[in-house]
C-alpha cells in the first residue's frame, strides 16, 4: 500500500486531470440541466467525475469511489476516494471563478487527505494527515488572529445561513470585522491559507466536506459541525482554531 504522501501526489494528479476537463467547458460555454433535487449540473461536472473514476480505478484498484454525480463504487471496505468534480456549480454556471474540484481519501471511515483545486484562480491547497497543508506546493498555516472583532467571516450563502440560523448568523456578522460570501470550497481555501478566519456552510454532503476536514486541520485550524461535533455531518464550520469556541457559542443561540 502506498504511503499518504504518494496517495496525496496521486490525488493532485487527479485534480489536475479534472481541471483539464472542466476549464475548456468553462471557457466555451455549456448547457445547464437540473437534477432531481433541482440543483444544477453541467457536462463538466459529469465528464470530470467520469475521468476521475477511471483514473482512480486504474491507479488504485480495490479502493472504493464515492462521487456526487454517479454514486458509489464499492471497494475493499477500508479505502474510499470521495470526489466532488465541481464544488460550486452555481458559481461555475455564473462564471464566478471560486468553484473547485474536491478530492478526499477516507481510510477506515476517516478522511486522511484532501485536495481543493480551484482551477479558474490557479490555486490548489492540499494536505494529508501528519504532512501539513500546502498551497501550490508551499506550506501554509491558518491566521493567528484571536480577536473576533477583527476576523473575516465568509460563507457560501448569506440567505440560506440567515434563514436556517437567524440568531447565530446575526450575532456572528455583528461581531466579525468583515463578512463576505467568498463561498463554496474557496472559502475553506481562504481559511487554510490565513486569508479568512471563519467559513460557514449550514448544509453539507459528505462529498462537500470530506476533503476540507484534513486540509483545515493540517493547516492548524479547527473543523466541525455547527453543534461542535468534530465528525463529518450535514453542516460545517471551519476556523483558525483560536476562534472556534467563540464562533460555536454564537451559533448555539439558535438552539436555546
Amino acid at each position: 500500500m502506498s504511503g499518504l504522501g504518494e496517495l496525496l501526489t496521486l490525488a493532485l494528479r487527479a485534480a489536475d486531470l479534472a481541471g483539464r476537463v472542466i476549464m475548456p467547458v468553462y471557457a466555451a460555454g455549456f448547457t445547464v440541466e437540473r437534477k432531481a433535487d433541482r440543483t444544477p449540473v453541467t457536462e463538466a461536472d459529469r465528464n470530470a467525475e467520469l475521468e476521475l473514476r477511471r483514473f482512480f480505478e486504474r491507479e488504485t484498484p480495490g479502493f472504493g469511489v464515492l462521487g456526487e454525480e454517479f454514486g458509489e463504487t464499492p471497494g475493499d471496505g477500508r479505502h474510499r476516494w470521495i470526489i466532488d468534480p465541481i464544488d460550486g456549480t452555481k458559481s461555475f454556471i455564473h462564471r464566478v471563478p471560486l468553484f473547485g474540484t474536491l478530492i478526499a481519501l477516507e481510510q477506515d471511515g476517516e478522511p486522511v487527505l484532501g485536495v481543493i483545486a480551484c482551477h479558474a484562480v490557479g490555486e490548489t491547497v492540499a494536505a494529508a494527515r501528519g504532512l501539513g497543508a500546502r498551497l501550490n506546493g508551499e506550506p501554509v498555516r491558518v491566521s493567528p488572529l484571536t480577536d473576533l472583532e477583527e476576523a473575516t467571516l465568509t460563507m457560501t450563502s448569506f440567505a440560506r445561513t440567515a434563514a436556517r440560523y437567524p440568531r447565530g448568523y446575526a450575532a456572528l456578522v455583528q461581531r466579525c470585522g468583515l463578512a463576505r460570501a467568498w463561498g463554496d470550497c474557496y472559502g475553506y481555501l481562504m481559511v487554510a491559507t490565513g486569508r479568512a478566519e471563519i467559513m460557514l456552510d449550514p448544509d453539507m454532503s459528505i462529498w462537500d466536506a470530506a476533503a476540507l476536514q484534513p486540509i483545515i486541520r493540517e493547516a492548524g485550524g479547527a473543523f466541525s459541525q455547527w453543534d461542535g461535533n468534530p465528525a463529518l455531518g450535514n453542516s460545517a464550520v471551519a476556523t483558525n482554531g483560536l476562534l472556534h469556541e467563540a464562533v460555536l457559542a454564537l451559533l448555539a443561540l439558535d438552539r436555546r
